[in-house]
């Protein structure tokens, strides 16, 4: 079981004095920014002045300044950069200004695990990783609560890692809801798992699959959207209040019958080992060097997989079936564009 920190273990002056850095200022930026600032730390902000997300930043009431004086000025550096990116970033504006005694933080350890990025062995590396999206640990935060993060000490050059890391978790909030023990290796590799197998690509997968046998059978495209898409909804919000037992206290009980029998049937042995596989890619580093490479190479598969998908029926019947639904916010009507932001996913999601 995993060890989990509270308020009560957090040493709230030990960050006292010092000025954070957050590099970034997009889903995890924005609100690890103002929630630092708002429980009293010194926070400045580090971007690129011409930047939208700069302006924002401003007009947050945030002080921004060019990524590498950020660098220069802090204690704390805090990468909220694309994974993709932060190499660059790392090179560019940060070791210049990397000396002993200061703090190189993440919220995701992919740059860290997988080696994109080697700090030298004289500054302390940590990772505490918000598991909720940015707006959420804002919103929560502002209400007087927290959303639960991990935090990880890579690198201890003070002795001090962890008791810095859990005040940087206190500033955000995290320590009211509490904070769980992991390490770089665990975060980055069941993080990428969840990713890839489940949440993302498992369920996208699973939601076109139906769609596509509905409609091949001759149902209405319309009403395969309806069963196979909409309803996800109500369904993940129940297992995400009370676990899978009460979605299936919730539902029907024929519903909860199909489930028991018919579930493995769709996603058993044969998915599990395609799972493992997708594991065994991830702890290898195979992953990790087909993602650097892609970026490398321009994106070109990437983007082509992008443009494939925004074409699937899916999303061209679920475009049209958003319409009808007043009770979403007009940007989340249309299939949407890639966000262009300067952090990472909303799942640490």
């Amino acid at each position: 079981m995993a060890t989990i920190f509270y308020e009560r273990d957090a040493n709230t002056n030990a960050l006292k004095g010092k000025t954070i850095a957050v590099l970034g200022y997009g889903s995890q930026g924005h609100a690890q920014a103002q929630n630092l600032r708002d429980s009293g730390c010194k926070v400045i902000v580090g971007l690129e002045p011409t930047r939208p997300s700069a302006a924002q930043a401003r007009a947050d009431g945030m002080v921004v300044v060019a990524p590498d004086e950020a660098a220069k000025r802090a204690e704390w550096i805090h990468v909220l950069t694309p994974d993709e990116t932060q190499s660059a970033v790392y090179e560019q504006y940060i070791k210049p200004y990397l000396h002993p005694g200061k703090i190189l933080g993440f919220s995701h350890g992919f740059s860290i695990h997988f080696k994109t990025i080697v700090p030298p062995d004289d500054v302390d590396v940590v990772m505490i990783a918000p598991k909720g999206p940015g707006h959420l640990v804002r919103r929560v935060y502002s209400e007087g609560r927290g959303v639960p993060s991990l935090i990880a000490i890579q690198q201890d050059a003070s002795k001090r890692a962890h008791e810095y890391a859990l005040a940087y978790a206190h500033g955000i909030g995290a320590t009211r809801a509490g904070v769980l023990q992991t390490t770089f290796k665990e975060e980055t590799e069941s993080d990428l798992f969840g990713e890839q197998s489940v949440l993302c690509g498992g369920l996208t997968s699973l939601i076109k699959k139906g769609f596509e046998t509905l409609v091949e059978a001759g149902y209405a495209p319309e009403i395969a959207y309806f069963e196979c898409l909409h309803e996800v909804k109500l369904i993940v919000d129940l297992i995400y209040e009370g676990g899978l037992g009460r979605m299936r206290y919730s539902i029907s009980n024929t519903a909860e019958y199909g489930d028991l029998t018919r579930g493995e049937r769709v996603v058993g042995d044969e998915t599990r080992a395609a799972m493992k596989k997708i594991l065994a890619d991830i702890q290898s580093g195979d992953f990790a060097r087909e993602w650097i490479a892609e970026n490398e190479n321009g994106c070109k598969n990437f983007n082509a997989l992008r443009e494939k998908q925004k074409q699937h029926p899916i999303e061209i019947v679920g475009a049209q079936l958003r319409s009808m639904m007043s009770w979403l916010p007009k940007e989340a009507k249309k299939s949407a564009e890639p966000p262009q932001q300067d952090t990472k996913r909303v799942v640490n999601a």
